[in-house]
């Protein structure tokens, strides 16, 4: 499964699940695109996106994409890295178009 941490989202994430396939918005070259153009360009590539901003849900119409995303509480560090069990396991059991909320 391939994933997307979104330029909001402390790149530990990617260091501490090497076992998994994670790029950044910024590898990508994707850094400062706008939710709409970002997510249509994630869709491409992705399957599951990792970001920490509350309003995605709100600013984008969500229905019928397959890409899932996981909404981490916040982005700093130490709660992030509290989360990577949690995080991890939801990677393994999400599905297409769901919305998960930590």
């Amino acid at each position: 499964m391939k994933i997307i941490i979104d330029e909001c989202v402390p790149s530990i994430v990617k260091k501490l699940l090497p076992q998994r396939k994670i790029k950044t918005v910024q590898e990508m070259g994707w850094a400062g695109i706008k939710n709409g153009e970002l997510l249509e360009l994630v869709e491409e590539q992705f399957e599951v996106s990792i970001t920490s901003d509350k309003n995605l849900r709100y600013q984008q119409n969500l229905k019928g994409r397959k890409l899932a995303i996981i909404l981490l509480p916040s982005n700093q560090v130490p709660v992030v890295e509290n989360l990577l069990p949690e995080i991890d396991e939801i990677i393994r059991l999400i599905q297409p178009n769901e919305f998960i909320e930590i």
